[in-house]
């Protein structure tokens, strides 16, 4: 595991930094589409917070605007076609102002996956949620072929797979103008003290370096749009 706490680990956020950067967000309604990614199954790593993913980034902007409601939909195993299914609708019933959607690992996975039926519940999803005026969230996954839970003969095809599930997403991210955050680029994917056991997830770790990630697109985004205002 890693031999950083959080606090001085250089993927993550500096004392004060997330109260800075997101300082009077304007962002009071905030959902979560997705899988378990977006539930949160982070095994713990010593010396980094307890709260997945999600909750977490739920938490800073809570901290910066306490007005803050928060409706996390994410359950595990589902494909993104499964995600769109069960959980926009009710995404769209809250009525968001912030939404984050994390779909499409589990279809990666298998030698089955189909690129292109991703991509379509995916538009549909973020579509949906722009129209109804919320600002969304799209993420570029950590490549876990990188895990060293996973076979060695799974590797090649797995990470071909996730690379391009990620570049995708991104294509779809740059199409319907989200917010996308692309772990996938991190410098820090390779090491094999991101992962959980289980050979799917990311850590404790993983997701602090993510909320840091989160966190500054959402500050470089409200920076850029008080200066246009």
């Amino acid at each position: 595991m890693s031999t950083f706490a959080e606090s001085q680990d250089p993927h993550c956020l500096r004392e004060g930094e997330s109260a800075r950067l997101l300082a009077g967000h304007p962002w009071r309604r905030f959902v979560v589409l997705g899988d378990s990614v977006a539930e949160g199954l982070a095994e713990p790593v010593a010396g980094y917070s307890e709260l997945q993913l999600a909750d977490r980034i739920a938490a800073e902007l809570s901290t910066a605007g306490p007005k803050l409601a928060y409706l996390n939909l994410g359950h595990r195993g589902l494909r993104a076609r499964e995600v769109r299914e069960r959980q926009l609708r009710p995404a769209l019933d809250f009525r968001p102002d912030l939404a984050l959607v994390v779909c499409g690992g589990n279809d990666a996975f298998p030698a089955t996956y189909r690129p292109a039926e991703v991509d379509t519940e995916l538009t549909a999803m973020v579509t949906a949620l722009r129209d109804a005026g919320a600002d969304v969230i799209t993420v570029g996954l950590y490549n876990v072929s990188y895990s060293p839970a996973i076979a060695e003969w799974l590797r090649p095809g797995l990470r071909k797979r996730m690379q391009t599930l990620s570049e995708h997403t991104a294509a779809v991210a740059a199409e319907l103008g989200t917010l996308h955050m692309n772990l996938t680029a991190h410098p820090a994917v390779t090491d094999p003290n991101l992962y959980s056991s289980d050979g799917r997830h990311g850590n404790a770790r993983s997701d602090a370096i993510a909320v840091c990630e989160a966190v500054r697109m959402l500050g470089a985004h409200l920076l850029t749009a008080r200066r246009a205002g």
